[in-house]
């Protein structure tokens, strides 16, 4: 990667941008190097993101908002992330959330970048996390994250994330059948949008029901979602101290955004003051190397273990005269002992 592109992106430029997040995206050595080198001037974007089951306007929603924060901070620039749905033919992104936000294009201090899911789970692609590094270096102050809208599976924008938005709309079943209580642990706020439909009252109150029985447990346990998704990385316990505030929304009608808008930069404030956003910050990077690592030693493996060897137990296996545990166990000492030969 050129160093006049870097520095054209650091002073604005938003085609060297564009460039610079298709090689991120697409995993390429300049984007790597790029992103290694941007990384050191990245730690200062507030990251937001935005999942809840497919048909409940979180696109809408990012839209409404995205305005009100440029609205409210004229000075900042807001990035937009959208996971869409991967075409079956191409493997692109299907781009019906582009689609969506055309009339934020002409505010040239909004981003949009759509991408594609392809396959990933979690409703996030893998290159998301790197995608917003690049945006936080440009110098973006707010980034926003939809997810693709898989459902209960999104949980894990949460290690991405410093405000996650959970959004449902009201009569989707028996007691809030579309939020399982996986997705809605991770909420740091609640979102019922489609707010003029029937039984919007009795989805707040299910919700209300459920945050509370949830916020009990954190109290009685001592615990808050915030240690539970990065597997032990934060010390000691996060303080139980931000109850989600839930809101009724209208984003078509930019009903309900305002008060949207005022929740997710209180919680912001919150995490400086409680000290969870440089909590959140090291969780994030602990499980981006725990991620890498993983992909980096497997790659490492597959490249000294003998294919015939890795066939070999895998029949073995398939005839059971041994079981899985003990063909990883045999291919681990291969590689421990593999390992030891080369470093003499």
């Amino acid at each position: 990667m050129s160093s006049a592109l870097l520095d054209a992106l650091r002073k604005g430029n938003r085609l060297a941008l564009s460039r610079i997040l298709s090689q991120v995206e697409n995993g390429t050595e300049a984007g790597k190097a790029a992103l290694e080198e941007l990384f050191l001037e990245t730690g200062n974007a507030h990251k937001i993101g935005i999942t809840g089951p497919p048909g409940s306007g979180k696109s809408t929603l990012v839209n409404a908002l995205a305005r009100e924060l440029r609205r409210r901070e004229p000075s900042k620039k807001v990035a937009i992330i959208a996971v869409d749905p991967s075409s079956p033919f191409t493997g692109g992104a299907v781009l019906g959330d582009r689609v969506r936000m055309l009339d934020l294009e002409v505010d040239k201090q909004i981003f949009i970048r759509s991408m594609a899911s392809r396959g990933a789970l979690g409703g996030l692609a893998e290159q998301t996390e790197a995608l917003s590094q690049v945006f936080d270096a440009a110098g973006y102050d707010f980034v926003l994250i939809e997810t693709v809208g898989a459902g209960q599976s999104e949980v894990d924008v949460v290690n991405l994330a410093h405000t996650t938005i959970v959004v449902d709309t009201p009569g989707t079943g028996d007691d809030i059948q579309s939020i399982k209580a996986g997705i809605l642990e991770i909420a740091d706020v609640l979102v019922v949008n489609k707010a003029d439909r029937p039984g919007v009252d009795q989805s707040v109150t299910h919700l209300r029901n459920m945050i509370e029985m949830g916020y009990a447990r954190s109290i009685n346990n001592g615990k808050h979602h915030l240690q539970d998704f990065s597997e032990n990385t934060v010390d000691e316990p996060a303080p139980a101290g931000w109850i989600p505030p839930i809101l009724k929304t209208i984003a078509c009608q930019y009903q309900g955004i305002e008060e949207l808008t005022d929740a997710v930069l209180t919680h912001a404030a919150y995490l400086r003051e409680s000290g969870q956003w440089h909590a959140k910050d090291k969780a994030a990077i602990q499980a981006n190397i725990r991620r890498q690592l993983i992909a980096g030693l497997l790659s490492d493996f597959n490249q000294k273990a003998p294919g015939e060897m890795i066939d070999s137990l895998i029949e073995q296996a398939q005839n059971r005269t041994i079981s899985p545990n003990e063909a990883v166990r045999v291919l681990l000492t291969y590689n421990r002992n593999n390992s030891l030969e080369s470093s003499e």
